[in-house]
């Protein structure tokens, strides 16, 4: 499956997320348009995070962190932090664990019904929808 063709969501002003969902961790291609800002926030969840493209800066305990391409993180849970891109923006690849079911369920609140989509969508297996693929 190409991850740059998932539907995307909003993530906040100017950010947003393409997921690919597993059992226990999840992916997040994370897309900021340039200046966009994601605000001070924490989830249980331990987040690792490479950025792709642009400048991704991380403020953890009001230090910014900022990364360009090919720099990666790692943030433990309950960690307060916010990010910021460039006047580029920028493209980072997050990995949650365990999987964060408020952005499943943010995705998912957007789909569309299934038979409102078009044949070869595909499924978050990766295979075409209707050819072995649950969906959604």
């Amino acid at each position: 499956m190409r991850l740059d063709a998932v539907r995307a969501f909003e993530l906040a002003a100017g950010v947003t997320g393409q997921p690919l969902f597993g059992e226990g961790a999840m992916l997040n291609l994370i897309r900021f348009e340039p200046g966009a800002t994601v605000p001070l926030h924490s989830h249980p969840h331990e987040q690792l995070g490479i950025v792709l493209e642009g400048m991704q800066a991380l403020v953890v305990d009001g230090v910014s962190h900022e990364l360009g391409p090919l720099e990666a993180y790692v943030l433990p849970g309950e960690v307060e932090h916010s990010a910021y891109c460039g006047p580029e923006g920028a493209l980072v690849l997050d990995v949650f664990c365990p999987v964060r079911e408020d952005y499943r369920d943010r995705w998912e609140s957007q789909q569309l019904p299934r038979t409102a989509r078009g044949r070869g969508e595909l499924g978050q297996t990766g295979l075409p929808l209707g050819e072995g693929s649950p969906g959604m």
